[in-house]
C-alpha cells in the first residue's frame, strides 16, 4: 500500500502532537463524524513502520537480503550455534507462516548465510544455523543500521523508546488477543 503520509503534510494539535493533515481529512470523511484517533493511530502506525521497513530494506537490499531475511539471520545469530533453529521456530518467533521463513531460508541458504542441518534429536527434523559468512554479514550491517536507527529516532530519549516500544507491542497483544477470539468461534459478537 502506497505510504499515505509526508512530512509536509504534519501539523501540530493545541497539545503539541503531531498529525497529518490529509490522514486527519480523510479520516474525518471515513468515520462519517465519529471520533478518528484510532484511526489517526493505526495510519501513523502503519507510516512509521514503513519508514522504518525502507530505510530497512536500503541497508539490506543493498547488501544482497530482504528486510525478512535479514530477520531470519539476526533470529540465527542469536540462536545457541549447535542447535540453530527450526522453521516452526522461526516462523513463531518472527509472526509469519513456514511457507514465508522456508522460503526466506532458501535465499539465505543460496547466498551461504545460513545452512540446514538434521536435528541431533530427531531425524526426520531439520535446523537452520547461521554460517561463518552470515556472522560476518551482520558484523558488516550492524554499524549502519545503528546509525540509521539512531538517525530515525533522532530526539526520542531512553524513556521515550521504551514507552513507544511499550504500544507497539500492546497493538500486537491485542491483535493477538482478537485473533483468539474470532479463533473461539465468536465472530458475531466484538472483541473484548
Amino acid at each position: 500500500m502506497k505510504d499515505v503520509h509526508n512530512s509536509e503534510g504534519l501539523a501540530h494539535d493545541p497539545d503539541g502532537s503531531l498529525y497529518d493533515l490529509g490522514v486527519r481529512a480523510s479520516m474525518r470523511v471515513f468515520a462519517a463524524g465519529d471520533d478518528t484517533g484510532a484511526l489517526e493511530a493505526a495510519a501513523a502506525v502503519r507510516a512509521a513502520s514503513q519508514a522504518i521497513d525502507r530505510l530497512r530494506a536500503q541497508g539490506a537490499g543493498g547488501r544482497g537480503l530482504s528486510a525478512g531475511a535479514l530477520d531470519v539471520l539476526a533470529r540465527l545469530s542469536a540462536a545457541d550455534e549447535e542447535e540453530g533453529l527450526s522453521i516452526g521456530e522461526l516462523a513463531r518467533a518472527a509472526g509469519v507462516s513456514s511457507r514465508n521463513v522456508t522460503g526466506l531460508v532458501d535465499t539465505l541458504e543460496r547466498d551461504g548465510l545460513a545452512r540446514r542441518v538434521q536435528d541431533r534429536h530427531d531425524r526426520r527434523s531439520v535446523r537452520v544455523r547461521i554460517t561463518v559468512a552470515g556472522q560476518d554479514w551482520l558484523a558488516a550491517f550492524r554499524q549502519p543500521t545503528q546509525r540509521a536507527m539512531s538517525a530515525v529516532f533522532q530526539g526520542f530519549t531512553e524513556a521515550d523508546l521504551a514507552r513507544f516500544r511499550h504500544l507497539c507491542l500492546r497493538l500486537v497483544e491485542n491483535q493477538h488477543r482478537i485473533e483468539e477470539y474470532l479463533g473461539a468461534g465468536r465472530p458475531d459478537q466484538p472483541a473484548p
